[in-house]
């Protein structure tokens, strides 16, 4: 019993660490992950891209390929931005054109408003940069 105890004390805390949020399509199929640690994985659990708790967005490979700075401004990894996430989970360009949303309730917008995906208990800046900055194939 005491051996099944401690198994079970692994297995849960396994579980919890994997633990990751789905990002899906506009018609709610399952494009990829996000895990808590930043790690995104494509539909098949393929390790595409991370996100660092510093803001350092980096490829498959590790190679650093943008960043996200403290005032939600996104850029590549020349340090050239690329886009600008707004409080409210307005996405610009850096032209300051805004090209979407990130909705509180994690629906992923164009700029017509239109759904484009669904980031649902994703952070809007790491949502911003899957579905409008970065191409992580």
């Amino acid at each position: 019993m005491k051996n099944l105890f401690s198994v079970l004390i692994v297995v849960l805390s396994i579980s919890s660490f994997v633990k990751a949020q789905n990002i899906q399509s506009k018609n709610y199929s399952t494009i990829g992950y996000i895990k808590e640690n930043g790690t995104i994985q494509n539909s098949n659990y393929k390790t595409v891209g991370l996100i660092k708790e510093d803001g350092t967005i980096q490829n498959k490979n590790y190679g650093t390929i943008g960043y996200i700075k403290d005032d939600r401004t996104i850029q590549n990894k020349n340090y050239s931005t690329v886009g600008y996430i707004k409080e409210d989970g307005t996405v610009q360009n850096r032209n300051y054109k805004t090209i979407g949303y990130i909705k509180d309730d994690g629906t992923v917008q164009d700029n017509n408003y239109s759904t484009i995906g669904y980031a649902r208990n994703v952070n809007k800046e790491w949502a911003a940069v899957v579905y409008f900055f970065f191409d992580f194939d």
